[in-house]
């Protein structure tokens, strides 16, 4: 099996007014003559260290049972920078938004032979990172068509967007909760329920007429879980 290529590309955000470190995974078969599919997954170093996301693209790409992506791994600083960035009440969400649908994006589909198509791109995250990846996918459904959930961080503020979203029936979710995500420890050692919020998410999204894929998985709010779904969540998105 050949071994696609992870690039890490300094990347300055005018919307962020920052320089974010992108890690970029190249399949092995790139070549310009072919069109290929776009992954942005924040929270992007876990995705590529400790959900192993190069691997395992490397072995569903070489046996056909996805079609040829690219995949990029934007990365946070610390907690603080993920909450100011992935949160509906962050002072950087609206601008990370921005960020990806404006500036990564135009990139990408400059830099490499892309699909150029709201259908092509895709959106994935854990925990804040799919909240992020939920929002801004809602928030711009013409320019990204799908959107991987893993356990995301559902508020108030996350089904209001949802209720009130319009012109996003074309979207395609995969979206994941474990039963044991009832009670989840937060970083400021609070206690809460995500079981329930997301059980809502899910009704919303059904309400939408979104094309949805979801499960509540006997777990918690961990890689543990995360990493062995992500096989069946690539080949769901881009099968």
């Amino acid at each position: 099996m050949e071994k696609g290529t992870v690039k890490d590309i300094a990347f300055f955000s005018k919307a962020l007014n920052e320089e974010l470190e992108l890690l970029i995974y190249i399949p092995a078969n790139y070549s310009p003559l072919y069109e290929y599919n776009i992954l942005i997954a924040s929270d992007g170093k876990d995705y590529f260290q400790l959900g192993g996301i190069p691997r395992l693209a490397d072995e569903l790409i070489d046996g056909y049972i996805i079609e040829n992506t690219i995949i990029v791994g934007v990365p946070y600083k610390n907690y603080e920078d993920r909450k100011r960035k992935y949160t509906p009440t962050g002072d950087q969400f609206e601008a990370y938004m921005r960020f990806l649908a404006h500036e990564l994006v135009p990139y990408l589909d400059e830099e490499y032979s892309t699909a150029q198509i709201g259908g092509g791109r895709a959106l994935i995250g854990d925990s804040m990172a799919a909240t992020i990846s939920l929002m801004t996918a809602i928030h711009y459904p013409n320019i990204f068509g799908k959107a991987v959930l893993q356990s995301p961080y559902v508020d108030e503020h996350v089904l209001e967007a949802v209720r009130s979203a319009s012109n996003i029936n074309c979207l395609s979710v995969y979206h994941i909760i474990g039963l044991q995500e009832d009670k989840v420890t937060l970083k400021n050692n609070t206690v809460k329920d995500l079981l329930t919020p997301n059980r809502e998410l899910h009704q919303l999204l059904i309400n939408h007429g979104i094309d949805t894929f979801y499960e509540e998985f006997e777990g918690n709010h961990t890689w543990t879980y995360w990493k062995p779904d992500l096989k069946r969540a690539l080949i769901e998105i881009f099968g």
